[in-house]
């Protein structure tokens, strides 16, 4: 690929910083944060290869820090339907307009989500059946539309689940999610120097958001959770809406 410019691989490093930094304090978000600005430099396919490659980087490094809140029941509930989400989610793909089925996925959890902050009376995500949908609501719309956080952050709004445990638990979540993704697509193809300020601003994102963590506190994680869940179905029901009637 051609070699970046300077101003390109410094709003790369920004975006991956202050998307791996989110990660660490709320559980969620690299994703969200970082890859609208990976797709509109390095282009859709590559951008969203390294979103899912330094997403999942980061998944081991925050899961390194906080291995021991792993509420690894919980991790295997969410995963196990996200998994066998992915195989319809694939199919829908292939089948479906993308843009269509980001609009449909997204407005659902958007709704959703809206629907949670508004009213108690539509937290209805709890106990085992609560997990299985949020988990393959989350693979699904990682299949569809590149982001898997919102479904997951409604899971955590409808049940009160925060703090360390959310943090760490989600971690081993998207791991595996993110390692299948991985092992399906490949590595990007990147310039040496693009490695070198991904792989360090990823790292540093980690360690400054693994001491800013520290200061949060489990109601200000909570409204952070709500917020990114948000603009992320927002995002991709705007996406979607460009793609299906923006001019061209």
């Amino acid at each position: 690929m051609a070699e970046p410019g300077v101003l390109d691989l410094v709003l790369l490093g920004a975006a991956v910083l202050v998307g791996a930094g989110t990660q660490r304090i709320s559980g969620l978000g690299f994703s969200l944060v970082s890859a609208p600005f990976l797709v509109l430099l390095l282009g859709p396919f590559t951008g969203v290869l390294l979103a899912n490659t330094l997403s999942l980087a980061t998944n081991v490094i925050v899961l390194g820090q906080t291995w021991r809140a792993v509420d690894v029941r919980k991790a295997v509930l969410l995963a196990l339907p996200a998994v066998v989400a992915v195989v319809p989610g694939a199919w829908v793909v292939r089948a479906l307009p993308a843009p269509l089925l980001a609009l449909t996925t997204g407005g659902l959890v958007l709704v959703a989500l809206l629907a949670v902050l508004a009213t108690e009376r539509a937290r209805v995500l709890h106990g085992t059946a609560g997990a299985v949908v949020a988990g393959a609501a989350s693979g699904f719309m990682n299949v569809t539309a590149g982001v898997g956080g919102p479904a997951i952050g409604l899971y955590g709004l409808s049940t009160a689940w925060t703090g360390r445990s959310f943090v760490a638990t989600l971690q081993l979540y998207f791991l595996l999610l993110n390692g299948a993704s991985v092992a399906a697509k490949g590595w990007p193809a990147l310039t040496p120097a693009t490695w070198v300020v991904a792989v360090g601003s990823l790292a540093a994102g980690a360690v400054s958001g693994h001491h800013l963590a520290r200061h949060v506190s489990a109601e200000r994680a909570r409204v952070l959770v709500a917020g990114l869940a948000v603009l992320g179905s927002a995002a991709i029901v705007a996406q979607a809406l460009v793609e299906l009637f923006g001019p061209g």
